[in-house]
């Protein structure tokens, strides 16, 4: 049978480091990645050690906590692809791993040419990063499909032949820890292949921080209390006893750039006028509602949720709406 060769060098041998940069180099990347990433220094050097020593990762955490954006940066510098997929019940081996063209088989038969490679495929050939997001929502075969690559770095394709994983080829999977509807717990032998790193919120001036980068065009003397005030009433919803999952900070971004349309359209351009309080609140309705997840047993409603987040940010503790 015809074995698909690895694109770029050698392949690492099964179980081994898979070590492809010497320490200089790693951190001369981490030193570029660094300067795209904001507040996330410590998982940066862990995620960076990882898979310079050629192990797989899962990173565990909500939504908008940098994970792809880390690895994006990573592979960008490391100069390999970055395949992603998504994790769920339609995530057969046959859409992980390829497929052969009908066409060509009813012309030609079965071949290795008529073959369709899947990212699986792609990112072992190419030596690149597969990334698959929510994990723990892939079916089982499919997950052992995947321990084979992890383990063995080769797979065997029925009718085409081996394909040996090029030594820069990692699996990052991303899990998130507080849904747990859709998902299946993990087997020890996942959890055994695969070095792991929890991955929480940043703290709130990274926050801040991140926000400000992402909403460069909103006026300096609106952004000076927009920003604080859309990251802090962000935060809260994380902490409200009825919601079960709060929004990251693309939420904040968007409750800021919501309200600095708003204000605009309402001819607001300072803080301070009496107009604003209540247009932030407007955005927020907007940009939060569809992003907080209400606990099972709690009688309410998103929008009352954030009535309640923005009368606490606002009304009873009125020092918390000033900046700084």
């Amino acid at each position: 049978m015809t074995a698909i060769a690895a694109a770029n060098g050698r392949p690492a041998p099964a179980g081994g480091s898979g070590r492809l940069m010497a320490a200089a180099d790693v951190i001369a990347i981490r030193q570029r990645v660094a300067a795209s990433i904001v507040g996330r220094e410590r998982e940066l050097d862990l995620v960076l050690a990882a898979v310079a020593a050629g192990r797989d990762l899962v990173l565990e955490g909500p939504p908008g906590t940098s994970k792809t954006t880390m690895l994006k940066a990573i592979t960008a510098q490391w100069g390999i692809p970055l395949l992603f997929v998504e994790g769920n019940a339609d995530l057969t081996p046959a859409k992980i791993v390829g497929h052969h063209n009908p066409a060509r088989v009813l012309r030609e038969d079965y071949s290795a040419d008529n073959f369709v490679p899947g990212p699986l495929v792609e990112a072992m050939r190419d030596g690149g990063f597969l990334y698959i997001e929510e994990f723990n929502r892939a079916p089982e075969d499919t997950l052992n499909t995947l321990l084979t690559a992890i383990a063995d770095r080769a797979i065997a394709v029925p009718r085409v032949g081996t394909v040996t994983a090029a030594a820069s080829f990692r699996v990052i999977a991303s899990m998130n820890p507080y849904d747990n509807v859709g998902t299946t717990r993990l087997s020890t032998s996942v959890h055994d292949r695969l070095c792991r790193l929890a991955i929480d919120y940043q703290d709130e001036p990274a926050e801040r921080a991140v926000v400000a980068l992402r909403a460069p065009d909103v006026p300096a003397g609106l952004g000076s209390r927009l920003i604080p005030d859309g990251v802090a009433l962000t935060r809260a919803t994380r902490t409200h006893p009825d919601v079960r999952q709060g929004s990251s900070v693309r939420g904040a971004i968007d409750t800021v750039l919501v309200a600095a349309e708003l204000c605009a359209l309402r001819g607001i351009s300072d803080p301070g006028d009496t107009d604003y309080v209540e247009t932030v609140f407007d955005a927020m309705i907007v940009a939060l509602s569809g992003r907080i997840h209400l606990d099972e047993a709690a009688e309410t409603t998103a929008e009352q949720v954030l009535r309640e987040i923005f009368q606490d940010h606002f009304v009873l503790d009125p020092a918390a709406a000033r900046p700084g």
